[in-house]
């Protein structure tokens, strides 16, 4: 069996979408496509910039291993967004009940004649998802939607008629409303005046009685009567 076809690795890219000051992670899957015990580990010409769990564990066979790859906060972008980091992924075959614990660098090391499968990944920055366009806002529970007029290309003449008057009607109503209230409010200002004028009238009149002595006659006397009914009647209105 060659030594390439102990690991597959997706993606073969690790893609951060770059944010200054913002830690950012990626996801790596590892597939042991062996029916063998392997071994791996992960490498980095950076390790300062970056944090990767696992780094290194024994995968049973065909079995899957998900490694987490945390990009550090970062002050500065690079130029043109080029990033020159690579990682490595070493995997080597082991005995069956070797454990995390006894991994050790001598095992990667072709040197003491190790047949260890390397594999480089790219580091790829690419811009941060766009925040969604807000939602339009729904209509109020309980009424339903009015066509828009914007979209009278697609209805018809009956529909046209109902959405114009959908529209036109409420305006109406606004309207006679207003023209209502505006009467209603004259007619209660010049009662009121008038009221004002009786009552100013009839004082003079009783000043004029006071003067005489209080002598009057029958028909002065239904003059004020008449006087007083009419002032009760507009201070109801």
């Amino acid at each position: 069996m060659s030594s390439k076809e102990l690991l597959g690795i997706e993606p073969l890219e690790l893609k951060f979408p770059f944010e200054l000051k913002k830690q950012i992670s990626c996801s790596l899957q590892l597939f042991n496509k062996t029916d063998e015990y392997v071994a791996f580990k992960v490498k980095t010409t950076s390790p300062k910039k970056y944090c990767v769990r696992p780094n290194s564990g024994i995968m049973l066979p065909r079995s899957t291993c998900d490694v987490i790859v945390t990009m550090q906060a970062q002050r500065d972008a690079p130029p043109d967004m080029q990033c020159k980091d690579k990682f490595l992924v070493q995997s080597v075959i082991v005995n069956q009940g070797v454990t995390a614990r006894d991994i050790t660098p001598e095992m990667f090391a072709k040197e003491s004649g190790n047949v260890v499968d390397e594999v480089k990944l790219k580091v790829v920055y690419v811009s941060p998802p766009q925040p969604p366009s807000p939602v339009p806002e729904e209509s109020e529970e309980g009424s339903s939607p009015r066509p828009s007029l914007s979209d009278n290309s697609s209805l018809n003449a009956a529909e046209l008629i109902a959405a114009t008057r959908a529209y036109a009607e409420p305006q109406e109503k606004s309207s006679e409303t207003t023209a209502l209230i505006s009467r209603l409010t004259e007619e209660k200002n010049s009662a009121i005046q008038q009221n004002s004028k009786l009552r100013h009238e009839v004082e003079l009149m009783r000043q004029e009685i006071s003067k005489q002595g209080g002598g009057f006659s029958f028909m002065f006397v239904m003059i004020i009567a008449l006087l007083g009914i009419l002032l009760g009647y507009l201070v109801k209105t």
